[in-house]
């Protein structure tokens, strides 16, 4: 009979990017993705976010995301608008923890304004 061997096989790689000298830990935007902030939790997986572009787009969470991590109102998160209704709809990506928000913050990433929804958008 075989075992099944359950070890270090299965454990993630942290991606890394470098710029300059200094390695990023901290996932940025890509490939047409945005900056946003949750506003509004409506049910079912969706989200009101407000995007750095301005724009406020519901969004929903993917099945991956929605299984493994919490979503709230004022985390910071990606967004990737859709090809079709890009003003309007886009999925989550990828959600960042507090310590990852300060980073953005320190390297000017994003604004304290964008955080708190003060910055006249219109």
């Amino acid at each position: 009979m075989a075992y099944h061997r359950r070890g270090n096989n299965n454990r993630k790689k942290k991606s890394r990017q470098v710029q300059g000298n200094e390695v990023i830990r901290v996932p940025l935007p890509r490939n047409g993705q945005i900056f946003g902030v949750i506003e509004q939790a409506l049910g079912s997986g969706w989200m009101d976010v407000r995007c750095s572009d301005g724009k406020i787009r519901r969004c929903r969470i993917p099945g991956k995301l929605k299984r493994r991590m919490w979503m709230r109102v004022g985390d910071v998160v990606i967004v990737q608008p859709w090809d079709v209704q890009s003003d309007e709809r886009g999925d989550l990506v990828y959600r960042y923890t507090r310590t990852q928000v300060d980073w953005l913050l320190r390297r000017g990433k994003i604004s304290r304004e964008f955080l708190t929804g003060s910055e006249q958008l219109f």
